[in-house]
């Protein structure tokens, strides 16, 4: 391909990137809804453990939540919601890529954010 017919592609594929990322709807909880870690510590083990660990610590399938690179100034709480809705390309760790999880609801990932957060607080992560 020319520097000439590179162009057109590229000042495509910029002008395309706007409505890509507006497109990605963030799951909302329901209005009013205070997450519970409680509730999310039994969705976390029914749905997320397998993967993640019952101790949060990873297992061979899926990294741990209790590391940095899940602290919430590096992936914020819509992080979640985004994942569990939409799967998520592996970035951080060679387990490959992160499937949908089905039968959540927005208030359900609300809740597992709020248990892991919590687990992340007293592993002092912050």
């Amino acid at each position: 391909m020319t520097h000439r017919n590179i162009l057109p592609v590229l000042l495509a594929a910029l002008i395309s990137l706007p409505a890509t990322a507006q497109s990605l709807q963030i799951p909302k909880p329901s209005p009013g809804l205070m997450p519970n870690p409680a509730a999310g510590k039994s969705l976390f083990v029914k749905n997320c453990a397998s993967c993640h660990g019952q101790d949060l610590k990873g297992t061979d399938k899926g990294p741990p939540f209790l590391h940095r690179v899940y602290e919430p100034s590096h992936h914020a709480d819509a992080a979640f919601q985004l994942e569990v809705k939409n799967g998520a390309r592996a970035h951080h760790w060679r387990f490959g890529d992160m499937l949908p999880v089905q039968g959540l609801s927005p208030d359900d990932v609300a809740h597992i954010t709020a248990y892991v957060r919590m687990q992340q607080r007293i592993a002092g992560i912050r």
